[in-house]
Order: structure tokens, then C-alpha cells, then sequence
């Protein structure tokens, strides 16, 4: 009774945090869709990170040649990007790949030296969820699919150990 008391106590824990994680990322994602975020955007980030001695030569490239190479189309994906990772993660849908992107995301924020003061505590937040995956997502809509399915066929193989991980 009370290793299943401690394994609630700790799913609702890391779910809150997955959940927190998730909010904070929908409120950046429409934030950058209300104020009309684009490819103009884009090209600050890329001048910034040629002017400023704190971005690492390597990340400078980067910027130089992916985002100054198509800023149009960063201004939409980098928004569409944070707003799908809001949602996943509220949801706790595909929850791992989407707290890892979110930790390589925010990574990429700080080299490029973006940083808010948000950053640190979702970075915090990304790799607890997707240390402690299993947990966080055991309140979830791919919780309630799983066992919906195994219900109608619980020889399904979707769901083992492995897979689920990523799920």
C-alpha cells in the first residue's frame, strides 16, 4: 500500500512538472504568435550572434547559414516548434522526445545567447521530465490510449517496457 501511495505521490510530482513545462512553452510559443514573430526575428537573432564575442564560433555558423538561409521559414517553425511542445507535453504525448527536444531547444537559446530568465528553470524542468519519464507520464493521454488498447487486445506489443519509454 505504500510503495503504490509513494508511486502516485511521485507520478503526480514529475506530471506536474511535465504539465509546468508544457504551459511554459505554449505561453513562449503564443507569445511570439501574438507579437507576429518572423522572419525578421529571425535575422536579429542571426545578426546578434555574429556581433556578440559570447556565441561560440561553431553556433555562429549555424545561425549564419540554417536561420540566415531561410528566416521565413524559422519565423513559423521556431514558434510552431515551442507551441507543439506545449502541447505534447501537457498532454504527455510522446513525452521523452519532446522533453529532449525542448532541452536541445533551450540549449540552442542559450549559445545563441537568448537567454530569459525562464530558460534555466525549463531546462531544469526538460531534463527532470525525461529523467524521470516513466513517472511523468503515467498521467497522460498516452496512458488512457494504452490502456484503452490493451483492454481490446492485450497482446499488443505498442506498449512494452522499450517503446514505452518514448511514448
Amino acid at each position: 500500500m505504500m510503495n503504490c501511495a509513494l508511486s502516485l505521490v511521485a507520478s503526480v510530482i514529475t506530471g506536474a512538472a511535465r504539465v509546468g513545462l508544457g504551459i511554459l512553452w505554449l505561453n513562449e510559443g503564443l507569445f511570439k504568435l501574438k507579437a507576429g514573430f518572423g522572419g525578421a526575428d529571425i535575422g536579429l537573432v542571426v545578426d546578434s550572434t555574429v556581433s556578440n564575442n559570447r556565441v561560440p564560433d561553431f553556433f555562429e555558423a549555424f545561425t549564419t547559414t540554417f536561420l540566415g538561409g531561410a528566416p521565413d521559414f524559422f519565423g513559423w517553425a521556431i514558434p510552431a516548434l515551442e507551441v507543439g511542445l506545449g502541447i505534447a507535453l501537457i498532454l504527455g504525448v510522446l513525452t521523452l522526445p519532446a522533453a529532449l527536444m525542448s532541452a536541445f531547444t533551450l540549449l540552442t537559446y542559450w549559445l545563441a545567447d537568448q537567454l530569459i530568465q525562464e530558460y534555466p528553470i525549463m531546462l531544469a524542468l526538460s531534463v527532470f521530465t525525461a529523467v524521470f519519464v516513466v513517472s511523468a507520464s503515467r498521467i497522460s493521454v498516452t496512458t488512457l490510449v494504452e490502456k484503452a488498447v490493451l483492454r481490446r487486445k492485450p497482446e499488443s506489443r505498442w506498449f512494452v517496457a522499450p517503446i514505452r519509454r518514448w511514448l
